[in-house]
C-alpha cells in the first residue's frame, strides 16, 4: 500500500516513516510543508495520504488545506488527519464532499500501534476513522429539519460510534446490548438518513458523513 506522510516535526515523521515500513507500507514521500504535499498527493495519488494540519509556510491550516484540495483534484483520495487539535471547521471541510476515506486523529490518543495502523488500513479502504473527543466536538450544531435530527438519542449514540470505525460487533460491546439489537438499530439508521439498499460497508460510511455534516 502506497503512503504518502506530511509532517514538519522530523522525529514523528521519521517515527512514522519506521512504524508504517515495519507493517509493509510503501511509504513513497514524506514532505513537510503544504505546497509539497498537495503536488505529492495529486501526482502519486498514493493508497492513502497522512497529513498534519499545520505545516509550512504559515503553520496555520496549510495541510488540511492542501488534502483538501487534493481530494478536490482526485475524488475520493484517502487522507487520515493527524492532529494535536479538534479543528471542527476543518474537520467538516473534509467531510464535505461525503466521498468517504477520511480520518481524524489526535495525536496524543494514538496509544495503540495496531490500533492506529487498523485505522490507516481502513481509510485506505474508503471508510472512516476518527477519534472520540473528534466526534463529541462535531455532535452540536445539529438543525431541527435535517435528515439526523429524526434519529433517537439511541440511535445518535450508535451512529456516533459508528464513526469511530467501530463494527456492530464492537458497539453491541460498548453499550452491553446484543449485536442483533445493534443491526436493527443500524436498519432503522439508514431508513431515516433515507440511504438505498447497498453495500452495508457503504451505507455505514454515508450514514457518518450524513452525520457529520448535519
Amino acid at each position: 500500500m502506497r503512503v504518502v506522510v506530511a509532517e514538519d516535526q522530523f522525529l514523528l515523521r521519521d517515527g512514522l516513516t519506521r512504524l508504517l515500513t515495519a507493517h509493509g507500507f510503501d511509504v513513497v514521500e514524506v514532505v513537510d510543508n503544504g505546497p509539497g504535499t498537495l503536488r505529492a498527493l495529486t501526482e502519486l495519488r498514493p493508497d492513502v495520504a497522512i497529513v498534519d494540519v499545520r505545516l509550512p509556510p504559515t503553520f496555520t491550516d496549510e495541510g488540511l488545506r492542501a488534502a483538501i484540495e487534493a481530494r478536490r483534484r482526485v475524488p475520493g483520495l484517502p487522507v487520515l488527519v493527524l492532529s494535536q487539535y479538534v479543528e471542527q471547521l476543518y474537520a467538516r471541510e473534509l467531510l464535505a464532499d461525503q466521498a468517504g476515506g477520511v480520518g481524524y486523529l489526535l495525536k496524543d490518543q494514538v496509544f495503540d500501534e495496531d490500533q492506529f495502523v487498523e485505522a490507516i488500513r481502513r481509510v485506505a479502504a474508503g471508510g472512516t476513522a476518527l477519534d472520540p473527543e473528534v466526534v463529541a466536538k462535531l455532535l452540536g450544531g445539529r438543525g431541527a429539519d435535517t435528515p439526523v435530527a429524526r434519529l433517537t438519542a439511541r440511535e445518535r449514540e450508535i451512529l456516533s460510534l459508528m464513526a469511530e470505525g467501530r463494527s456492530n460487533s464492537a458497539i453491541a460491546q460498548r453499550l452491553f446490548i446484543s449485536e442483533k439489537a445493534i443491526s436493527k438499530y443500524t436498519t432503522s439508521i439508514f431508513a431515516k438518513l433515507d440511504l438505498p439498499v447497498s453495500e452495508d460497508d457503504n451505507r455505514r460510511v454515508l450514514a457518518v458523513l450524513a452525520y457529520l455534516n448535519a
